[in-house]
């Protein structure tokens, strides 16, 4: 079982340390877009100097060629998992996973299909899309994994679907994961560690839950324990 990706949602170097140093363990954690904008690759460099694993989660979405180049110096900055945006098109991703895997060739490249703030009426009034949720991000699993990329971003709802559709080796990361007692915040399809289990997502993303707890190692643990067994625990 994968370890939960801890989200630092956090903007500074030094708030991200004092969480990380509350662990005895290397954990899986995510930088996304408020903490690398804001401090820049060193904080790529501090967390791995402590033993962490990365997710850079970037969601990069341009023109092909200003992907690719981006995705290029991404490729030197050792993280262990990035993203693009699957929206972006086929040969967008295409340029993304042969410079990123050019210059870190065990990393893990996936797309992002739907955020998980989005719903359905917000994918039909606002995207006003011809496709129901599901079916857009069965559509942009698709696209990614015919480009080549190792798996996508959803919610874990649609992780049996996206199996299905492009094979059980082609990875599902998932936010909008929460526990019963937390609030909802801007997530709407969202589950709890051992519902994503049961679900057969093969990583989940946990932010808020954990790094806003009294007691983060406890919750981490917690967290942990519940997506390892699949239970709810009281």
């Amino acid at each position: 079982m994968n370890r939960p990706i801890i989200a630092l949602d956090f903007g500074t170097v030094q708030e991200v340390k004092h969480f990380l140093k509350q662990f005895d363990e290397p954990l899986f954690v995510k930088v996304g877009m408020e903490l690398y904008l804001q401090n820049g690759p060193d904080i790529i460099k501090e967390i791995r100097a402590m033993g962490h694993d990365i997710f850079l989660d970037l969601k990069l979405y341009d023109i092909p060629n200003t992907v690719a180049k981006a995705m290029a110096g991404l490729a030197g900055l050792d993280v262990q998992m990035t993203n693009v945006h699957a929206q972006g098109g086929s040969i967008m991703m295409l340029r993304a996973l042969e410079t990123f895997k050019s210059g870190n060739p065990d990393g893990i490249l996936i797309a992002v299909t739907q955020l998980t703030s989005m719903g359905e009426r917000d994918v039909k009034d606002e995207q006003k899309s011809v496709l129901k949720l599901e079916d857009s991000v069965k559509h942009y699993a698709g696209l990614a994994h015919a480009a080549g990329l190792d798996g996508v971003v959803s919610s874990p709802l649609e992780a049996e679907m996206i199996h299905s559709h492009c094979g059980g080796d082609f990875l599902t990361v998932t936010p909008g994961i929460r526990l019963q007692q937390d609030a909802k915040d801007d997530q709407v399809r969202i589950v709890t560690p051992a519902a994503a289990n049961r679900l057969g997502t093969d990583y989940i993303v946990v932010g808020r839950s954990v790094t806003q707890a009294e007691d983060p190692v406890e919750r981490y643990r917690m967290v942990k324990e519940m997506w390892e067994s699949g239970d709810e625990l009281s």
